[in-house]
């Protein structure tokens, strides 16, 4: 009996550094989450934004607000990448993005866990 105890501790361990360094190989960069940020603020524009404006001068503009949004990108990666925090806790990351553009735009907080090549934004404010 003892044995079996031994053995099974052992492929546990086992287990779970395989799942560590499994973690550590894909615990996502911060130009990846750049990336990924920029994908859901252009979508977040393009439906929240860009659809949903109603006076005439806004469907003037909306026109070409899909547009005006994708010529964007490279700006909008900039602002987040210095708006962002990473920590990295090697097998899994936090990235805190504080996106403050002027007084006149509102301001937003996100929080994001980067693990297994994959993001889950856990909060999402309007400050």
């Amino acid at each position: 009996m003892k044995s079996l105890t031994i053995i099974a501790y052992t492929g546990a361990a086992a287990g779970l550094a395989a799942l560590g360094v499994a973690m550590a190989k894909t615990n996502p960069s911060q130009v990846e989450y750049e990336e990924y940020a920029v994908q859901r603020l252009t979508e977040y524009l393009k439906t929240d934004v860009c659809k949903k404006t109603t006076n005439l001068i806004e469907n003037l503009i909306r026109f070409n607000c899909d547009k005006l949004v994708d010529s964007a990108n490279p700006q909008i990666q900039e602002i987040l990448s210095r708006t962002t925090e990473r920590q990295n806790y090697i097998i899994f990351s936090i990235y805190r993005t504080d996106l403050k553009i002027n007084s006149w735009i509102p301001s937003y907080k996100f929080e994001t866990v980067g693990a297994f090549d994959q993001f889950y934004t856990y909060t999402a404010e309007k400050q």
